[in-house]
């Protein structure tokens, strides 16, 4: 065999280890924890409700809306940039993987998406942050708000199961019909995916090099928001998965891959702050305080239990929206318009007081 072909051969057998099938949850929890301290060391951690709320700004903005003519810009917005570019990551992940289709589910499952998006934009509001800014980074903050918004989600979550539990009996029609898929790769004619997530794939360091010269941070943001949704999606990396599976099926793997991220979090999260790490102009204490929200007790055990119901009526946590927006589920486009919608309003109208994470 020649040098060539056999360095095809290596690369073939790399690309089917990372895209020929799924990486166990786990793996995607520890990757994802050592990006978010990573994340932390630059600026500060991981968090998508803030990202999204400023999709939503910039939505409004661009109809003169609301009085929001001078919301920060999306290209100007760290986190508005990571969660866009985690959904880019997610659909290169899909597109080399071959796995990206448009998938339209019934309407009934449309407006679940909907309402449990807009429900996720209300309990993020109120309990300043989500499942990755109020939990996954939180929790390793050691945020005790960030423990009373998680009793917040599970008692969200259960209550959300038993209504569908109710829904799946009584008005089983609800969510039924016909769902439809597009542009699905299957088979040799969906050769065309791998070769537009290379394109993608090309197109996002070129974006992040453009950014290099005046803002390196966001350059590490748009890189380690691409690396994000593409181990979401190939990990199936979602943290309604682990609150909702060990009660509606038994399962364990989410929960296990969201421990394992957590855990790996809060020992980078420890040094990071013992050691101030990144300090810079900013004081030890400010550096220290990174991420304890002033949610504890009452807002944080309302706006969990209120994004628990949410997610778990869409299907879909932050993240697991983000990475499922970009992997062709419209139920979850729907989620994440909910939540960008609805995110702005609360904040303007609702819950006055918060704070952007």
């Amino acid at each position: 065999m020649s040098d060539n072909n056999k360095e095809v051969g290596v690369f073939g057998q790399l690309f089917k280890t990372f895209f020929a099938k799924h990486w166990p949850v786990w793996v995607g929890g520890i990757v994802l924890g050592t990006l978010n301290i990573l994340l932390f060391a630059i600026k500060s951690p991981w968090g998508a409700s803030g990202g999204i709320n400023n999709w939503g700004d910039n939505v409004y903005k661009s109809f003169g809306l609301f009085g929001l003519e001078n919301a920060t810009s999306l290209n100007a917005s760290f986190y508005g940039m990571l969660c866009l570019f985690l959904v880019v990551g997610s659909f290169i992940s899909a597109l080399l993987s071959k796995e990206f289709a448009l998938r339209i589910p019934p309407k009934g499952e449309l407006i679940k998406g909907f309402i449990g998006g807009g429900l996720m934009a209300l309990g993020a509001t109120f309990g300043i942050g989500c499942t990755i800014g109020a939990f996954f980074s939180g929790v390793p903050a050691m945020s005790g708000g960030a423990l009373i918004f998680t009793v917040g989600l599970f008692i969200g979550v259960i209550l959300a199961l038993k209504y569908l539990m109710w829904e799946m009996e009584y008005h089983p029609n609800f969510s039924s019909g016909k769902s439809y898929n597009f542009l699905s790769g299957t088979g040799e004619s969906g050769n065309w995916q791998i070769y537009l997530g290379w394109i993608m794939l090309i197109f996002t360091f070129i974006v992040a090099y453009l950014y290099s010269d005046g803002n390196s941070i966001m350059t590490w943001f748009v890189i380690i928001g691409m690396l994000m949704g593409l181990i979401s999606q190939r990990s199936r990396f979602c943290i309604v998965k682990a609150f909702r599976d060990p009660f509606m099926t038994g399962e364990s793997e989410g929960s296990i891959g969201v421990m394992a991220g957590l855990m790996v979090g809060l020992f980078g999260f420890t040094i990071i702050k013992f050691f101030g790490i990144g300090v810079g102009d900013i004081a030890l204490r400010t550096r220290e305080m990174t991420w304890v929200f002033p949610h504890f007790f009452f807002r944080a055990a309302i706006g969990g239990f209120v994004f628990g119901l949410g997610m778990t009526i869409a299907g879909g946590c932050a993240v697991g929206t983000l990475w499922r927006v970009g992997e062709g589920q419209v139920k979850l486009w729907a989620s994440a318009l909910g939540f960008l919608l609805i995110s702005p309003i609360s904040k303007l109208y609702i819950f006055t007081k918060t704070e952007k994470n």
